[in-house]
């Protein structure tokens, strides 16, 4: 089960002081918390049902994933043996349903950059809230590129080395920066929508 982990006074502490943008995206967000789950099958089948989608759909399908199992989540075996027709109505796309399939076992799991559909987001978010790696920038995430544009000012989504460029900075705590840039996307939407 997915245990809260909040980002430490040390974290927080050094984004603040690295980057005068970033303290102010702490200092607006302010204290974070944010989910792991130890279990790294059920978190690759989470980020593998998350590609690309909004935040509410990819939980609303994995809600309906974990609904398959009376365990509260289908194991590779279940997974494998559940019909194409049942997984498509739960929500998945059939290139996702072809990536969820080809896991057959931990070798996969462990192996993950070799298996169809698990590209270097999908291992990212996995280092992020399945493994709790203090320092992954996701470089491929829209909302994280949206986040900096906004938060720097820029005309344009940062490309990946501007990207890494910025965050820099921000080593050794750079999955909290990307929880941070996310989080402020979600505050500004919060903010915009009361103000109108």
């Amino acid at each position: 089960m997915s245990a809260p982990t909040s980002i430490s006074a040390e974290a927080r502490a050094h984004l603040r002081r690295s980057d005068p943008v970033m303290k102010g995206i702490v200092d607006r967000v302010g204290d974070l918390s944010f989910s792991v789950d130890p279990d790294l099958w059920r978190s690759l089948v989470a980020s593998i049902v998350g590609q690309q989608l909004s935040v509410a759909a990819a939980r609303t399908i994995r809600g309906r994933v974990a609904a398959l199992s009376p365990d509260g989540f289908p194991d590779p075996e279940l997974l494998l043996a559940t019909s194409e027709e049942t997984l498509r109505g739960c929500g998945l796309s059939r290139a996702k349903l072809a990536y969820l399939q080809e896991l057959p076992d931990e070798e996969v799991i462990q192996r993950l950059s070799a298996v169809k559909g698990i590209g270097r987001w999908t291992a990212e978010m996995v280092l992020i809230f399945s493994m709790n790696r203090p320092d992954v920038l996701a470089v491929d995430d829209l909302g994280i590129r949206s986040a900096v544009q906004k938060g720097y000012g820029l005309r344009e989504r940062p490309d990946k080395e501007e990207l890494l460029r910025i965050g820099e900075v921000w080593r050794p705590f750079r999955s909290y920066a990307s929880l941070y840039l996310w989080k402020s996307l979600k505050k500004e939407k919060i903010v915009s929508a009361s103000e109108g």
